[in-house]
């Protein structure tokens, strides 16, 4: 008898892992393409908020708790709904399929991991996604839409990874001081945005987004380091990753940044 329950548990996992995974497979593809069939990104955007069902379906007490904890996904779900949207309605643009590819694998394979290096990763994915979507939807509007977003991103991302490192200071004044540069650098960048197009794909790659991500990961390399130190910043061991992304940046803004460029 043990022997068979342990056998029919065993078979249960199994059967609801396989679910799972075709679930988010069906959840990946579908907000995508949905927009494509639809014309509209609504649908796909109520399909990210329905399979985060557990995140509202709390007493009103802690639901302001349980959004903020869920900022990262779902900025990214709603990111690729967005840039779907955004790359038209061409079924044969390879965008498509490469956003609902990205979005499948950020439900199975990077969403459910949970160690310090994923976490990273996971803060570094919304703000370069919510940054693209945030540039492309602001480019024809006032500064303060990409200003309010930024804000939003930088807070959720620098939130999400002291949260997940169970720093206490995670709803506090870190989250807001990062909040705060991500608005600055928005306002700074609104008179000048460039988009790097690959027309051939359908990709369209914001300027904003590269730096902000390249921001976003000294900022990461910068607090594992204090952190790691009870406090103390060991300057040589974070030299490397920040000379890199100073030399990147300047290439970025000293050779991609021709007004041809700019939308």
């Amino acid at each position: 008898m043990a022997t068979d329950y342990v056998f029919i548990r065993k078979s249960r996992n199994t059967i609801s892992s396989v679910l799972h995974v075709l679930m988010n497979i069906l959840l990946g593809v579908g907000t995508i393409f949905v927009g494509i069939v639809s014309g509209s990104w609504l649908i796909g955007i109520i399909l990210v908020l329905v399979s985060k069902w557990r995140t509202f379906a709390v007493r009103p007490r802690y639901l302001f708790l349980n959004i903020k904890a869920s900022l990262v996904d779902l900025i990214v779900g709603c990111s690729f709904v967005f840039l779907g949207y955004f790359s038209g309605s061409s079924v044969v643009l390879p965008v498509h399929y490469l956003l609902a590819a990205g979005y499948t694998l950020w439900l199975i394979a990077i969403k459910p991991q949970t160690s310090p290096f994923w976490t990273s990763v996971q803060a570094i994915v919304a703000v370069f996604l919510g940054t693209s979507v945030a540039t492309i939807a602001s480019a024809s509007t006032n500064s303060v839409v990409l200003v309010l977003a930024e804000f939003l991103i930088g807070y959720a991302a620098a939130r999400h990874v002291l949260a997940q490192n169970n720093n206490s200071l995670h709803d506090g004044f870190p989250a807001f001081i990062f909040a705060l540069m991500f608005a600055e650098i928005a306002l700074f960048a609104h008179s000048w945005l460039i988009i790097y197009p690959f027309q051939i794909y359908g990709i369209m790659i914001p300027q904003l987004s590269i730096i902000l991500s390249i921001f976003a990961f000294v900022a990461v390399k910068l607090y594992e380091n204090v952190e790691s130190r009870d406090g103390d910043l060991k300057v040589r061991e974070v030299a490397i990753p920040i000379v890199f992304a100073v030399i990147l940046l300047a290439v970025i803004v000293a050779g991609f940044s021709e007004p041809t460029f700019d939308i």
